[in-house]
């Protein structure tokens, strides 16, 4: 049976923008302005491989029963009660309202799944509304920008640990343990012929010309073990180069994989490795905070493969600092050389994306750290680091409470990545550190 979903939430927080681009049509109206939506609208909707109806809400608002308001609230109301699922969504931008904590009883109240959605993540200063998102006690927010697609992936993972696929259970529970992989690279890289050969079968269309696919394509893999949903996508060239629409169409469609997963393998040719439009494609997948795997195509064709792979882990370090260790995976879809190899990589950099470190051992570090190197003093004043936590994984992501956050150089706040890095073995993940200020006890407050 498919399952009930309903976005709740105040007024102009993004819950029609959300409903839209989960059915795929603009069927809600969208404005600035709050109060746009008064009615329920429901939508057959599809996020990934999920499913499932979609209702959006008016935003709820305290008002009398007999009001427009109030009628509007209890038709929000109605379908809280219908729903299997929640999307409770607040404006991470403008950070947590009375309305939101109100609301937010009633979601808990309500006895239904709850889901904590924290849009316009994209927005400067953002952080610190999402931060906030704890306070309403309904758990991890997910991160995400319904106007411009960001974090859907995110939302597609909490969403599928309680909306069943279009299959049976059994069959859901299968697809909920397979790691999600997208394979980036270049025209004519061996993406579909790579996939083909961890398949066994030749699945996808494969030949010597570049551009061959342009949807991007789902496959399930079992490998000792392990199991993955693999995306092919079509070959990314520079933008400059890019003219006919239908390979725009097909670049994005791959960007679109790149959001939904968990681990991205970029592929390169290894008769011409870390070009600049490799060294693109595996900083794009670190802004969008995916794990990295780097795998180097066309083993057959190179001699020396141990000094190889030396050297291009080295050229991996130096040029992608910010996801330094990186697994390097050497491979050949035409001999099926390294594909063991590159599924473990796959699996571990999966681990590490998920990783957490308890708040205690990262307090001894900071001290440690901070005694090895302290901050530098800024007109003449010291910057004193307080308080580190991590919130979240998926990447690792880590909030340091300090003085002075906007004073504290960019260097030293490299430094503490690379060091946590180090100290906490997590390679080839972007690794995020939010700086906070905690509030002064003496300002003077109205």
């Amino acid at each position: 049976m498919t399952m009930t979903v309903a976005i709740v939430g105040r007024p102009n927080v993004g819950k029609s923008t959300l409903f839209n681009r989960l059915v795929g049509k603009r069927l809600a109206l969208v404005d600035d302005r709050p109060g746009v939506t008064r009615d329920r609208r429901e939508g057959d909707a599809r996020l990934g491989h999920l499913s499932f109806r979609i209702i959006d809400t008016a935003g709820l608002e305290e008002a009398k029963a007999e009001s427009l308001e109030g009628r509007m609230r209890a038709q929000t109301e109605a379908a809280i009660a219908d729903a299997d699922v929640l999307l409770f969504m607040i404006d991470a931008k403008a950070g947590i309202t009375p309305s939101d904590r109100s609301f937010g009883e009633l979601a808990r109240r309500s006895g239904k799944h709850t889901i904590l959605v924290a849009n316009k993540a994209e927005a400067k200063g953002s952080e610190s509304g999402t931060l906030d998102a704890y306070a309403l006690g309904l758990g991890e927010p997910v991160e995400l920008s319904a106007e411009h697609g960001d974090g859907m992936g995110d939302l597609l993972r909490a969403l599928a640990l309680c909306v069943p696929d279009e299959g049976d259970e059994e069959e859901e529970s299968e697809a909920g343990r397979r790691i999600r992989v997208a394979v980036l690279g270049r025209p004519n890289a061996g993406k579909s012929t790579l996939i083909n050969a961890l398949l066994g079968e030749d699945r996808l269309l494969t030949g010597p010309e570049a551009g061959i696919t342009r949807d991007s394509i789902a496959v399930d893999i079992e490998r000792h073990g392990v199991e993955l949903r693999v995306f092919d996508t079509a070959g990314m060239r520079k933008r400059a180069r890019i003219e006919d629409k239908l390979e725009k169409l097909s670049v994005a469609d791959g960007l679109r994989a790149a959001r939904f997963a968990e681990v991205v393998i970029v592929l390169m040719d290894a008769t011409h490795p870390f070009e600049e439009q490799d060294l693109r494609i595996a900083d794009l997948v670190e802004r969008e905070g995916r794990a990295v795997v780097l795998a180097i195509s066309k083993s057959d064709l190179v001699k020396d493969q141990q000094g190889f792979v030396t050297r291009m882990r080295e050229e991996a370090d130096d040029r992608l600092s910010q996801v330094k260790g990186a697994p390097v995976v050497l491979v050949s879809g035409l001999t099926g050389e390294g594909l063991d190899r590159l599924v473990r990589a796959v699996q571990q950099a999966h681990e590490v994306w998920n990783r957490r470190v308890a708040t205690n051992p990262l307090n001894r570090w900071l001290i440690e750290t901070t005694d090895q190197h302290p901050p530098p003093a800024v007109s003449g004043r010291r910057i004193k680091l307080r308080y580190i936590t991590q919130p979240k994984a998926r990447p690792p992501s880590f909030v340091l409470f300090c003085s002075r956050a906007d004073a504290l150089p960019e260097s030293y706040v490299r430094y503490l990545v690379n060091n946590l890095r180090a100290s906490f073995d997590l390679p080839g993940v972007p690794i995020r550190l939010t700086l906070r200020e905690k509030d002064n006890p003496y300002a003077e407050k109205d």
